[in-house]
């Protein structure tokens, strides 16, 4: 039996809220395919092949959560546009984050044929490394959490 899922909002976690807003796979896939260049209703659900309730939804509350905005389409009065926010924009190290991860996790050897890559020169992204306000890596087990003072 689905129930409905709990209200994460008010949570003192920033990964909860962040789950709140942008924790289903389709709303990060909408948010790949802003990166992509989608911005039209049906690039998105044509790419994505969402139904169209789901898709509607889900944009309504990527909308309502600011990280897009609706802007009219220059093409076509009679349509509009789902364009990112910089909160929204924000995203790219989730997404880059998730991209690593999947592809060192998730292929076998020669599997996966495509490859992030950077915009200016088309070279791979480098491994996402986080770091310490002194410049020293973090390994997983060199973070916790604690209550501000």
């Amino acid at each position: 039996m689905k129930g409905k899922r709990t209200d994460m909002g008010q949570a003192n976690c920033g990964i909860a809220r962040a789950l709140q807003i942008i924790g289903d796979w389709w709303s990060l896939l909408i948010v790949r395919d802003a990166f992509k260049g989608s911005q039209r209703f049906g690039e998105f659900q044509r790419s994505l092949g969402l139904a169209k309730n789901i898709l509607s939804s889900r944009l309504k509350k990527l909308v309502d959560d600011g990280i897009f905005v609706i802007q009219p389409n220059p093409d076509s009065a009679l349509s509009h546009r789902y364009v990112l926010t910089p909160k929204g924009e924000q995203l790219h190290v989730v997404l880059i984050a998730l991209w690593q991860w999947g592809e060192e996790f998730c292929f076998e050897p020669g599997e996966l044929n495509v490859e992030m890559v950077d915009r200016p020169e088309g070279l791979p992204i480098a491994r996402l490394k986080p770091l310490s306000q002194e410049g020293l890596q973090i390994g997983p087990r060199d973070f916790r959490l604690t209550v501000r003072q």
